[in-house]
């Protein structure tokens, strides 16, 4: 993972060495050659991602952006592109979120799942329907995906009640645990007092947030909305519609697989999309 992109790239070189470096041990060797469990690890897959989307973006772009925005994680990689936070302070706050959130995957048996083509008021009055358990709406990604997120127990509850009001399809994701869900409250505080002291600036840009899915250039907002990020449901939907509402005809995406390109098309089918980063466009 982003091997292409350091084998093509000085700048690249550079930014894996910048990481290694403000870490202590070398990240760019597990993501070229770790093997897939370790990358599965959620304190090793948010520094590979959040690694691999900002150097796709330093080697691959070619305009100041109008607007920013970043889907969970990818958030961290729109504050840096729009000058919010320095690369080394994001990446440090990656770090410590990876590794909070890790615990709560340690600490209690949760996951998410994918609703797909089906209602999301149904999906999220049964969500509310389970008292017993933690599970709630998590990420809005299309019109036609909704991802909920719990304990194991909340989950099998939720799905055993989808299917008896109509879904058809429903998958268990291969994640970690239950984010963006209540479950992450003891990550929450811990990140929020490394962004509580962190510097940033007034981005260069709007950055439309996942907490609100609308735009801010005032630090203390963006702050405030990153911290709630981590129990708070991804409002990816609205987003896009807001982006493409505030005048964005071309939406890039800066990654190792076309995955939130694929949902734009779906969200606003006729905004130019591309994804530059992917495996087939580092060859």
């Amino acid at each position: 993972m982003g091997r292409q992109l350091f084998e093509q790239f000085p700048q690249a070189q550079e930014q894996f060495r910048r990481a290694d470096e403000i870490l202590g041990y070398s990240i760019s060797d597990v993501m070229f050659n770790g093997t897939e469990e370790q990358l599965k690890q959620t304190n090793h897959t948010q520094l590979a991602m959040f690694l691999h989307g900002y150097i796709s973006y330093v080697c691959l772009h070619q305009e100041v952006p109008n607007m920013t925005a970043g889907h969970s994680l990818g958030e961290y990689t729109a504050l840096v592109a729009a000058g919010c936070l320095a690369f080394e302070d994001a990446l440090r706050l990656v770090e410590i979120r990876a590794n909070a959130m890790q615990k709560c995957c340690e600490r209690q048996a949760s996951g998410m799942a994918a609703v797909l083509k089906f209602d999301d008021h149904i999906t999220e009055e049964v969500c509310a329907s389970v008292t017993d358990e933690v599970v709630v709406p998590a990420n809005y990604n299309s019109p036609q995906q909704l991802v909920i997120s719990g304990s194991l127990k909340g989950l099998e509850t939720a799905i055993e009640r989808l299917r008896e009001a109509g879904a058809r399809r429903i998958l268990m994701l291969n994640v970690g645990g239950a984010f963006h869900s209540p479950l992450m409250q003891s990550a929450q505080d811990e990140l929020a007092e490394a962004i509580v002291k962190c510097p940033f600036n007034e981005p260069i840009c709007p950055v439309y947030q996942n907490v609100t899915a609308s735009p801010t250039t005032d630090p203390e907002i963006i702050r405030k909305n990153l911290i709630a990020q981590l129990t708070s449901p991804v409002r990816w939907t609205d987003t896009v519609r807001n982006m493409v509402r505030d005048g964005a005809t071309r939406i890039v995406e800066f990654g190792p697989a076309p995955t939130l390109q694929n949902l734009v098309k779906r969200i606003t089918p006729e905004i130019e999309t591309d994804c530059l980063g992917s495996e087939s466009n580092d060859q």
